[in-house]
Order: C-alpha cells, then structure tokens, then sequence
C-alpha cells in the first residue's frame, strides 16, 4: 500500500536534458563550437556562390546601347569647355555652375543651384545612429565658404512623376581634376540621350556635387534638404553668392527664368550612381571599373544592383571589374598555406565523390580571402566607403563606380562612349523596375565582383562562436551554488508534498551583477571622454590619447570605490569562489552585447567575438593557476596573459594595422585618429568598443586578479 502511495517523480523533458548535458560538458562544447566557428569563418571563401540576377525585370543587356559617338563627342567638348574654365585666372567660383546649368537649359531640362555651407565634424556623443552631423558653421561665413550643387532634372515623357533615378558626379569648383572633368563629360553625354529617349518612366536627376568641403557633405546635404517638407522655395540663402536669383542670373551666362529660385524635386529615388574617373592610369590591359558598396554601420545595398552592374561592365563594355581589397595579405604564407591545405582537401573529396565539387584553388581562395577580409572591415568599420553612403541612410539604394582608363591622355571620346554606355545601360535596367529592389540580399559578403556570401552562411561561424557563452555562464552559476550550499549549509524548505527543497539564501550573485553593471556604466564614462579631450586646443593624437588612457583608469577606479566592489578582493572564506558567479554575469553580459550588436552590425560582432569570446571563456584567477603549479595551469594563465594583452582595443588595433601596413609604418597615436573617424562619422562600432568590449576586457582583468 506503501509503495502505491508513493509519488514517481516525472522525468525532465528531453530538450531540458539536452540542455543540462551541455551544461555539464560546457569545456568541451566550448572548444569545439570556438573550434568550428573559426574554421567556419577561414572556409567562407570556399563556400562563396556566384551572383546572379533576382529580380527579371532588369534585364541587363536586353537592349542595344543607344549612346553614340556624337554624344561622346558633344561629352568631350563639355570636358574641354570646363578644363578652359578652370585655367582661367581670375574665377568666382560659380563658372563651372553655371556652364553645367547652361547646358542642362539648353537640353530642355530644370536646372537649380542648391547652396549649402560644410559640415562641422564634431564629436556629438548624443547624435549616434543618425548619420554624420548636419549642422552648419553660421560664425564667419563667407561667399566662398559655400558650395553649389547643380541640380538637373528630366521629366520621364511614360513616368508619373513619383520615381526617380540619380546620376551624382563630384567635383571640386575650386581646383578641378581631369578625372572629375571626364565625369562630369560621361554624365552630360548620358544626360543629353535621356533628354531624347522615349522610353523612360522614371524621372532622371543629375547631381553636379561641389565637393570643396568634401564629396560626402555635398551629396548629404542635397539629399537633406531634398527629403525635407517644406512649403514654397528654399531659397534660403538669398543674394548671397550672386547665384540662383533673378538678379545675378542677369549677369550669368544663363538666360533669366530658365532656372528656378526654389528647390526642384522628382519623385522616390529608386536608386543612385556615383560616377567617378580616377585621376591615374591604370597598370591594367582594362579600364577598370572599382566599386564601393559599403555604407554607414556595414548597410549594403541591393546586390541585385551591383550585379547589374559588373554584368554591363563585364560582357557590354569590356571593363576590369574590382572591388577593395587589402592587399598586404596577399603574400602572407600562412593564408597561401591554408588555400593549399584546402585545395587538397578539396581534391579528396572529390576523388570520393566525383560528381560533387568540393574546393578551390590556392589563388582564387587567397584572392576571395583577402577580399572576403575587406568587405568584413569596411562594414566592422561603419564609415561609408564614398558618397553613396549618403542615400542609404535614406533607404536608397547607391554604390560608387570609380573608373581607372587604360590610357589617361588619349582617346578620350572612346572611353567616354564606353562609360556612358555603362551609366546607359544601368540606367535602363533600374527604369524597367515596378517597385524598388527587394527581390536580392541586403546582407552579404563579397569574396570578388561577381562571387559573394549570403547572410545564412556566414551567421553559422558568428553562432558558433558565441553559442558556448549562455553554457558556460548557465555552468558557472551552478557550480558556484553548489559550493554555497555545501559549505554554507542553506536550510530546507518544507515542500506542499512532504519534499524538502533547498532555498537559495545568498544573492551574493547580485554583488556580481552590480559589479557588471558599473563597469558598463563606467564604458558609458570613457564613451564621452573624448568629447572634453576634443576641447583641447593644439593637440596631437598621441596627447590625446594618452591623456585618454589615464583619465579612464582614474574613473575606473573612483567607480569601483562608490560602488564597493573592491570588496571582491576580500580573502574572507565566504568569497573565495565570488570570483564564478563574477565570470558566469561577465559571460552573460558578453552574449547580450555581441547579440544586440549582430543587429546592428553584423561584422563588427563578429569581429568583436573573435576577441571577445576567448578572452571571457578561459578567464580564470592567476593565483589558482598558481597555486596548482602544473603545466596545464601555466599554460592557461599564460594564455589568459596574452589574450588579455590581445584584447585591450588600442593594442588589438595596432598590431591589425602592423600586420596590414607594415610595423614601421605604425604610430601611437593612430587609434585616436581612428577612433575619431568612427565618432566622426557615428559609427556604432564606437559605442560597442566603449560599451561592450572595453568593460568586459576589464571585467576579465578583475578575474584575473580575484583572490581565490
């Protein structure tokens, strides 16, 4: 009857099981998902697919180039027209304006000028997330203090209005280059057939960005006032530098009442071109064409676009397509040996299955690699690669295409019928479209122009790395409350069935997480440092920095006495073993920064858990590796030194640009230049080193240095 009464305890669920099997093998499922993670992420270039044309209404190539000779032609005369203008001695600076603008009238289009004053790059702490500052100096302008865009507009003869496509070509006013002439030639010969076609249903825009005060600050400044609602003109800097109103134009070259004083608009941008000529020859038997895609905070464009792209260059004009690379890694033999080990193993595999097609060779692996590499950082960098960057940030989807001539001083007609065919035929691609582009990836990685990785492969190596930290935090909690109950003797608590269960008095796992959050709080400390550093008249980046370095381990350690977590230094028999729960938050805090970081930008997480995630796992307390004295605790501590020594973000960042551009090439002070482009530009790759990185180094470092 007894045996009747009793209560069979019902067993766990299988997926819990599985839970407290890895929980209880978390060293083992730690080395092995690190392991795999990093072999993961070296096997990208070698699991890179081609690119491919998603959406069908493209059709790149579908139609003959319309562009001829005579429009180059009339492109090559611009070109001469704006170079005489420029050798001219005494200048205003709106004669290059002007000529464009006459030109445009004379094509039948909307001409306006749109001036704007530079762009004050200033450390704005509060300003994250929102692009670069879009202030402007009002103290001490001058009339050449500005810059003036030339605006073109063509009403698409099928189009309603509602949708336009954008041609920008930088240039500088002040002192024009050659390749920037030619830019400007290949956009009006382009400009001068679309005036013509009948076939057009989006509204063209031609952007002639002054880019005195920088490419990036022209293009962001049209675009900010372009999306901006107002009602009537924006002529908001009247009679100011005897441009855009009645009264100048009288005096212009352009006939009165051919160009609006107010803003001209077109419809939705449904994409943009950057077009730019390099000012050097190129070593190639090609005109090459580079393309920049990378945007602020690592947001890519369509890539259907840049397939669309590298197509019409490749098969419809014959160009050399490229995309960045750093190329230092090139020679590096530990990549050309690794491109061989894979080549063989790809050679095996396909001698057990020859209908598969299992690896790559050494070259294309160590080209995709070092490509692979920068398209990682540029993104990790969260600083646009060109001015394209300006029309992500509203949602518009632009790259830049850079072209290098074979031959700079010669046949110029021909390469400009070669590159306004390209624009042409992009052009008419993106007007076939019925709604914006959707149907590619918007997360990827580029290996070549036309191989990339697709966010559903490299995602595996980022999980990887950080799926042991949620384990090993979940392990080290359990065993320190283990250790409590045994040593400290936790009373019973009557359960409603006669059970006894364990109450969990101590909440010293609360001095830890206290402990956490204020070394995030003091990350939030060193974020706005510079901003008072900046205040600093005359200073050169090695100052500055290291007036950075101290001043942030003088708040540290103020931050540690108002909250008293220096009694986690204590030797007291209760916290000998404070130092796992300390870890176990520490971990945990990891997996959440690296999580919401991935959101943001992917490839500063992963970036950020190479460095990271080895550094939380084997952080141990230096005195019980002491205190053991074997060779596989030396070796640990010794480990935990150098990742450690790895981890702090200036020395990580030193040695990546040593091993990039040479030791010798490296100065102290270049963190702080680089640390100020990212809050230059708002990069949040900032915030999460201050935030997230950085307090989890020093959270690692108390670790180290805990009494156990």
């Amino acid at each position: 009857m007894a045996e009747a009464e009793q209560v069979v305890k019902p067993k766990p669920r299988p997926i819990i099981r599985i839970g407290l099997f890895l929980i209880s093998h978390s060293l083992f499922v730690s080395v092995i998902c690190c392991t795999a993670g990093i072999v993961a992420l070296l096997l990208l270039p070698a699991l890179a697919k081609n690119t491919y044309i998603s959406e069908n209404a493209l059709m790149p190539g579908s139609a003959s180039p319309m562009l001829s000779k005579n429009d180059a032609s009339e492109g090559h005369n611009f070109v001469n027209g704006i170079l005489n203008l420029d050798s001219e001695t005494t200048k205003t600076g709106i004669e290059i304006p002007e000529l464009i603008a006459k030109h445009i009238v004379e094509l039948g289009g909307e001409v306006n000028y749109h001036k704007f004053q530079p762009v004050s790059n200033k450390f704005h702490p509060l300003h994250f997330f929102l692009g670069p500052d879009a202030g402007v100096i009002q103290e001490n302008y001058s009339c050449s203090s500005y810059g003036i865009n030339t605006v073109g507009i063509i009403r698409a003869p099928r189009g309603d209005g509602k949708e336009a496509i954008v041609m920008v070509t930088p240039y500088n006013s002040v002192k024009i280059t050659t390749g920037q002439a030619l830019s400007l030639g290949a956009a009006y010969s382009v400009f001068s057939l679309l005036s013509r076609v009948t076939w057009l249903a989006k509204d063209i825009i031609w952007l002639a960005a002054d880019s005195k005060h920088g490419e990036y600050a022209a293009v962001a400044a049209w675009l900010r006032d372009y999306n901006t609602l107002s009602f009537g003109d924006l002529n908001l800097y009247p009679e100011m530098c005897g441009v855009s109103t009645s009264a100048s134009r009288k005096k212009s070259q352009v006939k009165q009442d051919t160009i609006s004083d107010g803003f001209r608009r077109a419809g939705t941008m449904a994409a943009a071109l950057v077009i730019k000529v390099a000012d050097t020859s190129t070593e190639f038997e090609k005109d090459v064409l580079n393309i920049y895609a990378e945007a602020s905070n690592g947001q890519m464009p369509n890539l259907d676009l840049i397939n669309v792209v590298n197509y019409l260059a490749v098969h419809g004009q014959g160009l050399q397509v490229r995309v960045e690379k750093i190329w230092s890694l090139l020679d590096s033999w530990w990549l050309n040996s690794l491109g061989e080990l894979i080549e063989l193993l790809g050679k095996v595999a396909t001698s057990l299955n020859p209908q598969g097609r299992f690896g790559i060779p050494v070259a294309d692996y160590v080209e995709g690699s070092v490509t692979l590499a920068s398209s990682l950082y540029n993104q990790a960098l969260g600083v646009p690669t060109g001015p394209h960057g300006a029309f992500r940030d509203y949602q518009v989807d632009a790259i830049t295409m850079e072209i290098s001539p074979k031959f700079y001083s010669t046949e110029r007609v021909l390469f400009l019928l070669r590159v306004g065919r390209l624009v042409e035929g992009v052009i008419r691609s993106v007007n076939n479209l019925l709604e914006k582009f959707h149907q590619s990836f918007f997360l990827y990685l580029l290996t070549s122009p036309n191989r990339f990785v697709s966010v559903g492969v490299y995602m595996i190596a980022f999980a990887l790395l950080i799926a042991p930290l949620p384990l090993v935090a979940a392990a080290l909690f359990s065993d320190a409350s283990k250790t409590k109950l045994g040593k400290d003797k936790v009373p019973l608590k009557p359960a409603p069935h006669g059970e006894s269960i364990p109450t969990f008095t101590s909440w010293k796992w609360l001095y830890a997480a206290k402990t956490v959050l204020v070394v995030h709080l003091w990350g939030a400390v060193v974020t706005l440092l510079p901003n008072f550093l900046y205040q600093i008249p005359n200073s050169s980046p090695s100052t500055n920095l290291l007036i950075w370095i101290p001043l942030s381990m003088l708040s540290l350690f103020f931050t540690y006495v108002l909250s008293g977590s220096f009694s986690f230094f204590s030797t007291s028999q209760p916290q000998r073993r404070e130092w796992a729960l300390l870890k176990s938050v520490t971990v945990a805090a990891a997996f959440i920064g690296l999580c919401l970081m991935s959101v943001i930008n992917f490839a500063t997480a992963e970036i950020g858990a190479l460095l990271l995630v080895p550094m939380c796992l084997t952080a141990v307390p230096l005195r019980h590796d002491l205190k053991v004295n074997t060779m596989r605790a030396l070796i640990r501590g010794a480990c935990n030194m150098l990742l450690v020594f790895v981890g702090f973000p200036p020395i990580a960042f030193l040695l990546l640009k040593g091993a990039s551009d040479g030791f010798g090439n490296v100065r102290f002070g270049d963190f702080w230049n680089w640390a100020e482009t990212l809050w230059a530009w708002n990069s949040a790759t900032y915030i999460y080193i201050c935030m997230v990185h950085l307090p989890c180094w020093v959270l690692c470092i108390h670790t180290l240095l805990h009494q156990c």
